[in-house]
C-alpha cells in the first residue's frame, strides 16, 4: 500500500524503525565498521524483524534512496571510463556467463539435496523452486516467475534473502580487512571527477535522473528508481557534463533506508522456513562466494584490473549493495556497476526463457 495512504500506527512503526536504524549507524561509526550507513540499519532491522518486532520500511523512502544511489553511481562514468568499460566487453560477457552457470549449478545441487524432503512437490514444481531460488539477481522478479511456474515461492524468496544478507554482511568486511592489511589502491581514473555539490547543477542532475526513473516506471522495468537514475546520470556524465556531485548526507540517508528495506524482509516466520533449506542455501552461497573470488583472480590476470574491483563485480550480491561497497571503499565503481548491471539484465531476460527451454527438453525426452 502506498506510503501516503498508511495510517497513524504505520507511520509510527516507520519512524521507530528509522530511529533504531540511525542509532545502529552511530554504533557502527563508533566501531569503525565498513558501510556503517547501510550495514547498521540492515542488521538491527533484520534482528528486530526476526524477533517479531513491529518494524516497517517506507516504499517512498526506499525509492528515493535508490534514486539517490543510482544518480551518484552514474557520476563515475566519465568518457575515459566509458571507453575502458567498453574495451572490457569480453570480460563483462564472461561475468554474465559465469553468473548464469553458477546459478544453474546451484539449482541442480539444491534439487539433488532436497529431492526427498520436497518430494511432496511435483517434479515441475521442484525444478521451478530450485531453479528460480538459485538465480543470481532480481530477487523479486525471480519470486514472481517462480509463482507463475508453480514453485514454492516462500522457499525462493527465503533463498534470495539469505544469499543477499550473507554477501552484503561478509564482502564489505573482507574488503575493509584487505584494505587495512594489503593497502588496496585502485586506478585513480576510476574515481569520480567532480566531488563538490554545486547549484544549480544538482537540480539539473535531479531532474535528469528523475526523468530516467519515470521512463523506467512507464516501461515497467525492474528496479526503475535505481536503474533509471543510474542510466540517466551515466548518460549525462558520458557526454562530459559534470553538473554536480551529490551531498554526502544524501547518500548516507539513502544507504540507511536501503538497509532498512533489506532488513524488514526477515519476518518472524523466516526462521521457521524449512531450516534444512536455509542451511543448503547458506552452504551454496559460501561456495559461490569462494568460486567468484577465484574467478575474479583469473579475470584480474587477464584484464590488469584490481582483483578487489572484479570480486565486487562478480560477487553473487545485489547490484546496489555491491556498487555502494565499491563507492564507499573507492574500489572502482564503474567496473563493478558495469558487471553487476549486465548480469542483472541477463538474468532478467534469460532465466525465464531458459527455464521454459529446459522444460521442453525434459518433456521431449
Amino acid at each position: 500500500m502506498p506510503d501516503w495512504h498508511v495510517n497513524g500506527p504505520s507511520v509510527l512503526r516507520i519512524a521507530g524503525t528509522l530511529l533504531a536504524a540511525w542509532l545502529a549507524v552511530q554504533l557502527c561509526l563508533w566501531l569503525h565498521t565498513p558501510l556503517p550507513w547501510m550495514l547498521g540499519p540492515l542488521v538491527v532491522t533484520a534482528l528486530a524483524s526476526a524477533l517479531g518486532q513491529p518494524t516497517r520500511s517506507s516504499d517512498l523512502l526506499r525509492n528515493a534512496g535508490q534514486w539517490v544511489i543510482g544518480a551518484a553511481l552514474g557520476l563515475y562514468f566519465t568518457p575515459q571510463v566509458g571507453a575502458l568499460v567498453t574495451n572490457l566487453w569480453w570480460a563483462v560477457l564472461l561475468g554474465v556467463l559465469w553468473a548464469l552457470a553458477q546459478g544453474y549449478a546451484f539449482g541442480a545441487w539444491l534439487q539433488w539435496r532436497h529431492s526427498d524432503d520436497l518430494g511432496h512437490l511435483s517434479p515441475r514444481s521442484l525444478r521451478a523452486t530450485t531453479y528460480f531460488a538459485s538465480a543470481i539477481g532480481g530477487a523479486s522478479e525471480m519470486t514472481l516467475l517462480s509463482e507463475r511456474a508453480g514453485a514454492r515461492t516462500d522457499l525462493v524468496a527465503a533463498s534470495h534473502t539469505l544469499r543477499l544478507l550473507m554477501v552484503v554482511l561478509s564482502v564489505p568486511f573482507a574488503m575493509q580487512w584487505a584494505q587495512a592489511h594489503w593497502g588496496l589502491h585502485v586506478d585513480e581514473t576510476l574515481r569520480m571527477v567532480n566531488r563538490t555539490p554545486q547549484w544549480p547543477g544538482l537540480l539539473w542532475l535531479a531532474l535528469a535522473s528523475g526523468a530516467g526513473a519515470m521512463v523506467m516506471l512507464a516501461m515497467r522495468r525492474a528496479n526503475p528508481w535505481f536503474m533509471g537514475a543510474l542510466l540517466a546520470s551515466m548518460g549525462v556524465t558520458l557526454l562530459g557534463l559534470q553538473w554536480s556531485a551529490i551531498p554526502q548526507a544524501l547518500t548516507n540517508a539513502a544507504q540507511l533506508v536501503i538497509g532498512v528495506s533489506l532488513g524488514v524482509k526477515f519476518r518472524k516466520d523466516f526462521i521457521h522456513t524449512a531450516p534444512q533449506w536455509l542451511v543448503s542455501v547458506a552452504i551454496g552461497t559460501l561456495a559461490m562466494m569462494l568460486a567468484s573470488a577465484l574467478f575474479a583472480w583469473a579475470l584480474a590476470w587477464g584484464t590488469d584490473l584490481h582483483v578487489a574491483t572484479l570480486s565486487l563485480g562478480t560477487s553473487p550480491g545485489g547490484i546496489a549493495e555491491m556498487a555502494i561497497t565499491a563507492k564507499v571503499l573507492q574500489l572502482g565503481v564503474p567496473v563493478v556497476t558495469a558487471f553487476q548491471v549486465s548480469r542483472l539484465v541477463a538474468v532478467l531476460l534469460l532465466v525465464g526463457p531458459l527455464f521454459r527451454l529446459e522444460e521442453r527438453r525434459i518433456a521431449a525426452a
